[in-house]
């Protein structure tokens, strides 16, 4: 499935639709560069769990656990270093939690990622609008 994005609201509208499609234990891979749109992305499906809180990258905190429809755990992989310092921070048990899981930088873990991850990836074009890719491998 692909979208094209011209701005950030269309981005979140584009995660309202992905939140309709998930279920309790799904687990999403955000893949794109800086700034290419991962965390509008999970603005969108929180919206669409009815999660009131404001959804910001987890960047310093790793982990960040919000209550709607379905509990989010929305991650941001970038200062880690790999599958241990994920296991370490206790990670995996969120992988195969009760509510719907979001990855930012999943890369760094990808051989620890449950077989029907979606991935979703987003690039970046020349006019600034983005391209979200959704598969499931």
């Amino acid at each position: 499935m692909q979208f094209i994005s011209h701005n950030a609201e269309e981005t979140i509208e584009i995660g309202k639709k992905i939140g309709a499609m998930c279920k309790s234990g799904t687990v999403i891979s955000l893949r794109g560069s800086l700034g290419a749109g991962k965390t509008v992305i999970a603005k969108g499906i929180a919206q669409y769990l009815n999660i009131e809180e404001a959804i910001v990258s987890p960047t310093f905190t790793i982990i960040q656990e919000y209550s709607g429809t379905l509990p989010l755990y929305h991650m941001d992989l970038y200062r880690i270093s790999g599958c241990d310092e994920f296991e370490m921070i206790g990670g995996e048990e969120m992988l195969y939690g009760n509510g719907i899981t979001l990855i930012e930088w999943s890369e760094k873990i990808e051989e620890m990622l449950p077989e029907n991850t979606i991935y979703i990836d987003i690039t970046i074009l020349e006019n600034l609008d983005r391209v979200i890719n959704i598969t499931n491998n």
